[in-house]
């Protein structure tokens, strides 16, 4: 595939652009280009790299030299060959991966721990928020940096904090704590670890009875689709019930690779959902969004939130507005498949969890009907019968600004 800005296309269609800017003086061998740790050691990490690859704006050059000061830059060879070689910083993949001089903005609003995951850490490296289920943060390293990620403080190795998790301590409190059905492994992304490590970490973890399932929260398939080996997936259907939630934001991410690895991951029985951030120029329009969930469910991948994007430090220029989601979620319900609807989400700021958001389709509730309005507008009642001692939704009268509120 060509490598300019026009080739790059609008995503609908699953191309690949392997090898890319790999394949100038003679290319490499197919055998590296698909071997995950030759990704992982040739991944652009400077700004010479990037001068020798593309044309940057002097907002990205002046992002990179002080990226190291917030979150470093890492950007995989098979992602790389998504960006545009043309100076273009509004490209929607460079804007997740290639720093921008915005980064150092300050906002009154952000946070350096927007979800409160420090103060509910009852041991290094466990977050125990919600009752029955826990996050457990594996690692402090990905295959490529997001710019707008929730945990820049810790990972990657250049934030504020560093991340020491105590695995044994973790495992004796999950042990003693038989509320826990439920445990999340994130980081970090612990899917870059070795197999025979995965293999160690969820082994232990399935040792404790009461856990009932595990979650992977990943990019690695989107970053380094090479990382999906065969291998890798049946040591990962060992452990079933296991789930995966992936995270892709853009519809160009979705390669060929990228679909035969995740198609590989749900062969393997893993059940798979979509993390999309509502990113500005990235995927804050109907049809964008319309297309990503489309071709992610031709990847077996059920759309599963959409993320407000958190109050971060330095990502003020990347947040769009909340009516923003609530209109592509208006956009999406009706106008395609139920099951590419994600949940349209803000992570309550300081650790109040996940809230939908959802547009306004209850009008009206009291103990005799519910008024409620269609994706077309229209207006409908539902008798309310049962239970009086039931709490119905506030009362208000309705009139037509509600009916798109």
């Amino acid at each position: 595939m060509g490598i300019s800005a026009e080739g790059k296309g609008n995503g609908k269609e699953f191309v690949s652009h392997a090898p890319g800017y790999w394949s100038r003086d003679g290319g490499i061998a197919a055998e590296q280009w698909n071997d995950w740790k030759w990704q992982l050691k040739n991944r652009i990490t400077s700004l010479a790299q990037l001068d020798e690859q593309i044309e940057l704006s002097e907002e990205e050059r002046a992002g990179v030299l002080l990226s190291g000061d917030k979150l470093a830059l890492a950007i995989t060879p098979h992602f790389f060959n998504l960006v545009p070689r043309e100076k273009n910083p509004d490209d929607p993949i460079r804007r997740q991966v290639i720093p921008r001089i915005e980064e150092t903005w300050t906002s009154p609003y952000d946070m350096a721990d927007p979800c409160g995951e420090d103060s509910h850490m009852p041991v290094p490296g466990l977050v125990h928020r919600y009752p029955d289920r826990v996050l457990f943060l594996v690692t402090d390293r990905c295959a490529a940096y997001c710019r707008y990620c929730t945990r820049s403080r810790v990972v990657s190795g250049a934030g504020e904090q560093e991340l020491h998790t105590d695995f044994e301590e973790a495992f004796r409190y999950l042990e003693e704590h038989t509320e826990v059905r439920d445990v999340l492994l994130s980081g970090g992304d612990a899917l870059i670890f070795s197999d025979d490590k995965i293999d160690k970490l969820l082994s232990r973890l399935r040792a404790i009875k009461h856990i009932e399932f595990l979650r992977i929260g990943t990019r690695v398939p989107i970053f380094l689709p090479q990382r999906i080996t065969p291998e890798l997936c049946a040591i990962l259907a060992k452990h079933h019930p296991l789930w995966m939630s992936v995270h892709v934001n853009h519809p160009r991410e979705l390669t060929i690779e990228v679909k035969e690895a995740l198609e590989r991951l749900a062969n393997a029985g893993i059940p798979l959902g979509n993390q999309s951030v509502l990113l500005a120029g990235v995927n804050d329009d109907v049809e964008t969004m319309k297309t990503l969930v489309h071709k992610l469910l031709m990847c077996r991948v059920r759309p599963y939130y959409l993320y407000q994007c958190d109050l971060i430090n330095g990502s003020s220029h990347l947040r769009t507005s909340v009516a923003k989601g609530i209109e592509i979620i208006e956009g999406l319900r009706g106008h395609t498949s139920g099951y590419a609807l994600p949940q349209f989400v803000i992570d309550a700021p300081g650790g109040g969890g996940k809230v939908p958001i959802n547009p306004g389709y209850v009008l009206y509730h009291d103990h005799e009907k519910i008024v409620i309005r269609n994706y077309e507008g229209k207006i409908f009642e539902y008798p309310e019968t049962g239970n009086e001692r039931v709490q119905p939704a506030p009362q208000r009268e309705y009139h037509d600004e509600y009916l798109y509120s």
